[in-house]
């Protein structure tokens, strides 16, 4: 990765796509930003429409559409691109309309002689995910979703809400596939350096603690469901999320995000690509940072990914 250009291919430039982009401008996170779409007008439109912004921005980004060429000598390609998900729709239900999208996208991004790290947004993202490992033959290590991410930061914001504290100093975690069989374990979960389930049992919450992180799994699972019916899409906070992925890689941060990545004996599992802790920094996943799981929560990640392998299964 070169020091003096921090290059980001962005695929699809719908709202997800966009509201990436935007994130990227507010926190300067690249110098060169480049936007394909398979409508080329959009991607132009969209690239004038940041431009304009440039002069009351602190960035000095060179923002413009492009094509898969311009692939060749990027940090990052990330993948935006597929079709929406309807309302009532679950994220494994857009998996055989997605598959096709990228085909069209991948092959030509590998053959541009691309060498960087892939990203990975559209839904359902793990098996989306392993769909770009596969077409592009990548080592694992640089092809990742953006995971559990935005689930892991909608839990420690409702925690924070409900222990009174800044969510920065809530460490917990949700992990499994992005979707209906993701969960929370908490016998990981600390506020500090003391853990949320022993606050529980002190009496923090008025007895009902328990019952109330109950309440804040199911919101953090429902959380998408939510917000589609509410506003048709969701795009701010995964737009955010993936900002904050791509700052650790460009950034070489070694930061410990839970995104999608491919388990090779983690966890006892292989060949699966799931939402984990994961150690990121400029040469994609650096390690998989395996957390002390109860023998209830294990059986819940091996559920999970037994979901996804079953799912992936006749894709390609």
């Amino acid at each position: 990765m070169r020091a003096d250009k921090r290059k980001v291919v962005l695929v699809g430039t719908g709202m997800v796509g966009m509201s990436y982009a935007y994130s990227l401008l507010n926190q300067n996170a690249c110098d060169e930003l480049v936007l394909i779409d398979v409508n080329k007008q959009r991607a132009e439109g969209e690239a004038m429409d940041l431009n304009h912004g440039l002069a009351f921005s602190s960035s000095n980004m060179k923002i413009y559409a492009g094509e898969y060429r311009d692939c060749k000598d990027a940090d990052i390609v990330v993948i935006c691109a597929g079709v929406a998900q309807k309302p009532g729709e679950t994220r494994l239900d857009l998996l055989k309309r997605n598959a096709q999208v990228f085909q069209s996208i991948v092959e030509p991004v590998a053959e541009s002689g691309f060498n960087g790290i892939f990203l990975v947004a559209t839904n359902p993202v793990d098996i989306m995910t392993r769909i770009t490992c596969e077409l592009s033959g990548f080592n694992p290590r640089r092809v990742l979703g953006s995971g559990t991410a935005l689930d892991t930061a909608r839990l420690r914001y409702l925690l924070g809400e409900y222990l009174e504290v800044d969510p920065r100093n809530v460490h917990a975690y949700v992990i499994g596939e992005h979707g209906d069989s993701e969960f929370v374990p908490w016998s990981q979960a600390m506020l500090a350096t003391r853990p949320i389930l022993e606050l529980c049992e002190s009496g923090l919450g008025t007895g009902v603690c328990h019952d109330e992180l109950d309440k804040i799994e199911k919101e953090v699972r429902e959380a998408a469901y939510r917000i589609i019916e509410a506003k048709k899409a969701t795009y701010y906070g995964i737009g955010m999320a993936m900002t904050r992925i791509t700052k650790a890689i460009l950034g070489d941060e070694h930061s410990v995000l839970t995104v999608s990545a491919m388990l090779r004996g983690e966890y006892g599992q292989r060949d699966v690509f799931i939402g984990v802790p994961c150690i990121i920094n400029q040469n994609g996943i650096q390690k998989v940072l395996t957390l002390s799981l109860t023998d209830e929560e294990k059986e819940k990640l091996n559920q999970s990914c037994d979901t996804l392998r079953e799912s992936f299964e006749g894709v390609l």
